[in-house]
């Protein structure tokens, strides 16, 4: 039975060419190297796959992350009695009552809901990222090569580059003596390059991780393309030029589009170097499409055996784009300055719902303050607020370039509104993307967010998602920290009263929220000595110290020991981390110097990362 390769090449006895049988059977050849890379990526969907089916626990889990929509009533807030009492109670006077006492009188609140009916507590399943057996593994595997890759990621890049060498290298002289070989390596390899790049990555989808976390893996399969197209392309020119046909070769269409395929898959791999993706990103953008825009149409014209690759690349594309179009909308919003953080905050009320904690969106600001390309510009922000709240979407945008400064004098140049100043704009929104995948935060037994400066929006959105399942029965989390890393003092400001909004809300688990400055205030101190009454929201300068504060979570939520929202085990400790790669670096060092028996004694450590950059 001939494979779809081998059928869309012409046979050997064809008037065409006489020699396509190396050609014919090299295409074979990788073809079945592909089913094997293929049958690696199953491998590791299937050892994912308990993760993801103990998502079906509520349908919601698997239902949001995908369209932003408007839900006409949210539902209410549960309410929290007294047994002893059989009085209602707001969050706040319950904190406050049991902030006088300890912490276990928790044990006689009750959840109901807006009609006094109790509500019924269920717990999410919990599986863990790896068996038991594995945890060792974990420390090694997340230990920093350089900064942002670990060695996890370097065993994955050696894998699949070994598969790729098999081919290149078994039953031919070498990729630079059999050429076609190379070439039939390098168009194989077209549609993951493409499927890795794509915002709506089914890849991800099935293992559950976003698109961010697989680019790595886009890079270096790139690069082998690359690598593979100029090994053939010039391997060929040079042999043409020693026997002098290089000319009459190149006047020939099928050539012509060779060469035109090889200028455009070089000129997008020097302008996607870091050199342009930091400092010129859109010219980096503009020439990935350009250069595409060219690859695609030359190297259909240079072999029809290689349409059946592009036809499933261009597939990929279009599905990705397909998707985008389906999850863009324009929006009205409310844009504020905050000054003390350099921040602007973006509400959309006409959105609440749709999005899971961590999740992120791409903005575009339709308005001539931006300059005179600045609405075309799309930027990624994490959502700061929780999905069916009454608040509706919120972004939190840092003041760190060009077109975040724009922003921010837009927002400050506005008028006196409701709850301060600020203005109307039309944005559009594309999203949400990203997330914690088919991890469950509130699976946990600890939940512990590092963050740095803006960071914060991702922790923010987590933690109040965490709180506000627990009130409804839904959360094993016993201990919450936060982290938060920042440089001026003042930037806690327009932040402190949702810290102790949050920290009066979470009733049932202990949370406590630790802000670190690295930089002396200028003037006055913001603020007084009695506005941190409780270790609960404290404010110290200096950094944090991550793995003392590591050790005591998982000494506080040992100490609680098994019962309760853990009847069966204490179900491990989540560590998430959100800002620049040097700060996720130290989080991972941190728990790598974590006792393994102190790790096997919260159940595992496991980490999720949202870093920030290219």
């Amino acid at each position: 039975m001939s494979t779809p390769i081998e059928s869309a090449v012409p046979s050997p006895t064809s008037a065409a060419t006489t020699s396509s049988t190396g050609s014919t059977d090299a295409s074979a050849f990788v073809y079945h190297v592909n089913i094997f890379i293929l049958a690696l990526a199953a491998t590791f969907w299937l050892s994912r796959l308990p993760r993801a089916l103990a998502r079906f626990w509520r349908l919601s889990e698997w239902t949001n992350g995908h369209i932003l929509r408007h839900i006409a009533h949210p539902s209410p807030a549960p309410k929290v009695v007294m047994s002893s009492r059989g009085a209602y109670l707001t969050t706040k006077e319950l904190a406050s009552d049991l902030s006088h006492t300890t912490f276990s009188h928790a044990k006689h609140a009750r959840r109901v809901n807006s009609k006094g009916a109790p509500i019924r507590v269920s717990y999410p399943p919990h599986v863990a990222t790896s068996m038991p057996l594995l945890r060792p593994l974990a420390a090694p595997l997340s230990t920093r090569i350089y900064p942002g890759f670990t060695f996890a990621q370097l065993l994955v890049i050696v894998v699949y580059i070994s598969v790729l060498i098999y081919p290149a290298c078994v039953a031919t002289a070498g990729p630079f003596v059999d050429l076609d070989r190379a070439g039939w390596i390098a168009i194989s390899q077209l549609p993951l390059v493409i499927l890795l790049a794509s915002k709506n990555n089914v890849l991800g989808m099935l293992i559950g991780a976003g698109y961010e976390s697989l680019n790595f893996l886009h890079r270096y399969a790139a690069r082998v393309v690359i690598l593979a197209c100029n090994a053939h392309g010039l391997g060929y020119i040079f042999k043409w030029s020693q026997e002098g046909i290089f000319k009459a070769k190149l006047k020939t269409p099928e050539y012509t589009n060779a060469f035109l395929a090889l200028v455009a898959i070089n000129c997008i791999f020097l302008f996607s170097t870091s050199l342009f993706r930091s400092k010129y990103y859109r010219f980096f953008i503009s020439t990935h499409i350009v250069g595409h825009a060219i690859l695609f149409p030359a190297l259909w014209f240079h072999k029809p055996q290689l349409h059946v690759y592009i036809y499933v690349a261009l597939g990929f594309y279009g599905l990705d784009h397909l998707l985008r179009i389906v999850k863009t909308r324009m929006y009205n919003a409310i844009v504020r300055p905050l000054p003390d953080m350099g921040t602007t905050r973006i509400e959309v009320p006409h959105i609440n719902a749709g999005w899971r904690a961590g999740q992120h969106v791409r903005l575009r600001v339709l308005s001539g303050a931006m300059g005179l390309t600045g609405w075309a510009e799309s930027h990624p922000f994490t959502i700061a607020s929780v999905s069916g709240s009454e608040e509706g979407l919120v972004l939190m945008v840092k003041k760190s370039g060009d077109w975040t400064s724009k922003l921010f004098d837009l927002a400050k140049n506005g008028g006196y509104m409701e709850a301060g100043v600020g203005r109307n704009v039309n944005i559009v929104l594309e999203g949400p993307y990203g997330g914690p995948g088919h991890a469950m935060f509130h699976s946990y037994s600890a939940a512990v967010f590092v963050v740095g400066g803006s960071g914060i929006s991702f922790a923010m959105a987590a933690v109040q998602d965490l709180i506000d399942k627990d009130l409804r029965g839904r959360s094993r989390v016993k201990i919450i920290e936060l982290i938060w890393t920042i440089q001026d003092p003042a930037a806690l400001l327009p932040l402190y009263t949702l810290f102790n909004s949050m920290i009066e809300r979470s009733v049932f688990t202990r949370i406590r929220i630790s802000v670190f400055y690295t930089r002396a205030p200028i003037g006055k101190f913001p603020f007084a000595d009695s506005a941190f009454p409780t270790t609960s929201l404290s404010l110290s300068p200096g950094r944090p110290r991550l793995e003392t504060m590591l050790e005591n979570s998982i000494s506080r939520t040992v100490k609680l020991g098994a019962g309760g929202k853990d009847e069966e085990r204490i179900t491990g400790m989540l560590v998430a981390v959100c800002g620049p790669t040097g700060l996720a670096d130290s989080v991972a060092q941190a728990i790598a110097q974590l006792e393994p028996i102190r790790r096997d004694q919260v159940g595992g450590v496991e980490v999720h990362e949202e870093v920030f950059g290219f």
